[in-house]
């Protein structure tokens, strides 16, 4: 009978995999021995391997390149950095070598993107997508950056009230974008994304506000749907409602030329994790340039908001096992040295799943 740890997992997964392998009874992370590094710094141990964010990064650039050749797709890709996945310099450092985009959600964060700036990390020509709800800060800060002369700073907005708020700052033109509130899945507890405006409110908004405003340029259509990017019919069809929005816009707003489509792309949550990202980045572009060409405009620039699939497969932590609670006939609990919500891989991991394996100790009989 087979009872090992090892015997476990290789009856359960394919294994050994990309990032995870063996050596006799340690677990190595894309070749590092993990045993090694607690034996030197301890537990608990939060850890970053760096090469998988550039990784992530350039495997994301290959994927819309691939599809934009495959499709004729006359337009430009843009990845950007969500930063509040993981604010950490280091994370950033490595994140910007990649020739990336920042997209903010509060004011610090453009504090973080001046500091880049003086350090020579970003230049006048990476795009600052700047979203989220707009308090007095954050936009004093966004007004500062653009007063500062970094003309590709895009706020997003996000209703009614935030461009009179903008204009009353900034001095000069500016570009703007508009964030759709999507509807969320049936399922979901709220109707709709807490976020945005409503589709039927974008047009509307747009002749009354912006049309005829000599300050401000749209530049941008941000499309995010709470449950990710996924291949089911919810996703699709809400791609196909902020199309028809995109077209609709665009036919009165000519300097209308992107298209974000947020984040959402899954990361490796478990062994058995499987999702095929060439395979819907394809089809987002296809349906994209479908519902253009059918319309006779012109496909936009793409632009995407990643941020847990920078940084959440790149990080891990470790924990000792303390004590083993028996709390009745059948459970055993492992009392661990730390918490998990508090050395959380990035901050949207909140409710998310996580591989989780034993670091040592593999010929050892299970529980």
């Amino acid at each position: 009978m087979n009872t090992k740890y090892s015997d476990l997992i290789n009856q359960t997964f394919y294994f050994p995999q990309e990032e995870f392998t063996l050596n006799k009874d340690n677990l190595h992370f894309h070749g590092i021995d993990l045993m090694k590094l607690v034996e030197q710094y301890g537990t608990p141990l939060k850890f970053t391997y760096l090469p998988k964010i550039s990784q992530n990064i350039n495997r994301a650039k290959m994927w819309f390149r691939n599809a934009m050749e495959k499709h004729g797709y006359e337009a430009k890709y843009f990845y950007c950095y969500c930063t509040k996945s993981s604010h950490f310099e280091f994370i950033l450092n490595e994140a910007l070598k990649n020739n990336i985009h920042i997209e903010t959600s509060s004011a610090f964060d453009i504090n973080i993107v001046e500091n880049l700036m003086e350090q020579g990390k970003i230049n006048k020509n990476s795009f600052i997508v700047c979203n989220g709800f707009k308090r007095d800060q954050y936009v004093t800060n966004i007004a500062r950056l653009i007063n500062n002369g970094h003309k590709n700073t895009i706020p997003v907005i996000d209703n009614f009230e935030e461009l009179d708020l903008l204009q009353d700052q900034i001095d000069g033109k500016f570009k703007i974008g508009i964030r759709i509130a999507a509807e969320e899945e049936p399922k979901f507890e709220f109707y709709t994304s807490r976020l945005g405006i409503g589709y039927k409110d974008i047009l509307p908004f747009y002749r009354k506000q912006i049309a005829e405003n000599k300050k401000v340029e749209l530049k941008m259509l941000h499309f995010f749907i709470n449950a990710g990017i996924n291949d089911t019919a919810y996703y699709w069809n809400e791609l196909v409602k902020c199309l028809k929005v995109y077209i609709a816009l665009k036919k009165e707003c000519p300097s209308l030329d992107s298209l974000n489509i947020g984040g959402g792309f899954p990361i490796k949550n478990s062994l058995a994790f499987e999702y095929d990202y060439q395979y819907m980045v394809d089809e987002i572009l296809n349906q994209i340039k479908i519902a253009c060409d059918d319309a006779e405009v012109d496909v936009p620039h793409i632009f995407t908001e990643f941020g847990s699939f920078t940084v959440g497969e790149a990080g891990g932590a470790l924990y000792q096992v303390l004590y083993q609670k028996k709390q009745n006939d059948r459970e055993n609990w492992n009392m661990i040295d730390s918490s998990f919500i508090t050395t959380l891989p990035d901050t949207w991991a909140i409710n998310k799943r996580f591989v989780m394996l034993a670091v040592n100790r593999w010929n050892d009989i299970y529980e």
